[in-house]
C-alpha cells in the first residue's frame, strides 16, 4: 500500500481537516524519459511539479560546475533541508520530483513512491546520440545504467517504495498509464528484474557499451 503524508491546515476552531500528500520520485539514468514522464504524469494528477536541476539553480543549492563531467555540483544537504521546507508547505495533494539523483536528497520520511525509469542501452545510447551528448558523457551514463546505478541509490535510501519501470520501446503514455496503474494499487511493483549487463554478455556487446 502507498504511503501517504498527512498535514493538518488552520480551520476554525473544534475542526480538524487532514490533507493527504503523495510525493513521487521519478528517477533514472539521463536520457530514460524521465523528464517527459514526470510532466506528463503531473499533468494527469494535477501536480506540483519540481524538476531538481531547475529547483537547485533556482534555490542556490549548487556548489559549482563539474566541467570534466559536464554536471553542475549539487549541495546534498542544503537540498535535502529545503525540499523538506517546499513538500511540507506545499497546499497541492500530488508533488513529482525528476530528478536522476531524486532519491538522495529527498527525505525518505515524506515519500510516498520511488519510480526508476529503466532503458535498453542501445536504445539509450541512440537517444543521447540524437541529444548531441559527449562521448565521455554517453560512456559515463551507460555505465550507469548498466550498473544499476540509479536504482541501488534508490533501493539505499528509498527502501520498500522503489518500482523499477523497464521503458525500452515504451510510449510517454504507456509509462504513465503504468504508474497511474501503480499508484491505484492495480499493478503491483518490483524491482531488481532488469540485467541489461547479462543481455550485453548474452550478445557479446559488452565491450561496446560498458566502459569502465
Amino acid at each position: 500500500m502507498n504511503r501517504v503524508n498527512a498535514k493538518t491546515n488552520n480551520y476554525p476552531a473544534g475542526s480538524t481537516v487532514l490533507f493527504m500528500k503523495r510525493v513521487i520520485l521519478i528517477t533514472g539514468t539521463p536520457c530514460v524519459g524521465k523528464t517527459t514522464s514526470a510532466k506528463a504524469l503531473a499533468e494527469k494528477l494535477g501536480a506540483e511539479y519540481i524538476n531538481l536541476t531547475e529547483y537547485a539553480k533556482a534555490n542556490g543549492l549548487t556548489l559549482g560546475e563539474d566541467k570534466e563531467r559536464q554536471t553542475l555540483i549539487i549541495d546534498e544537504e542544503a537540498m535535502h533541508k529545503k525540499l523538506s521546507e517546499t513538500i511540507n508547505a506545499s497546499s497541492n495533494e500530488n508533488i513529482i520530483i525528476d530528478g536522476h539523483y531524486a532519491a538522495a536528497v529527498t527525505p525518505a520520511e515524506l515519500v510516498t513512491q520511488v519510480f526508476v525509469l529503466r532503458r535498453n542501452p542501445i536504445e539509450l545510447k541512440e537517444q543521447m546520440r540524437n541529444c548531441g551528448f559527449s562521448d565521455s558523457k554517453i560512456d559515463e551514463n551507460l555505465s550507469a545504467e548498466i550498473l544499476d546505478n540509479c536504482l541501488f541509490e534508490a533501493l539505499d535510501n528509498q527502501s520498500g517504495k522503489v518500482c523499477e519501470l523497464d521503458v525500452s520501446g515504451q510510449t510517454t503514455e504507456d509509462i504513465v498509464d503504468v504508474m497511474l496503474d501503480v499508484l491505484s494499487n492495480r499493478r503491483k511493483c518490483y524491482s531488481g528484474f532488469v540485467d541489461w549487463l547479462g543481455m550485453l554478455e548474452r550478445q557479446g556487446l559488452t565491450d561496446q557499451y560498458l566502459k569502465v
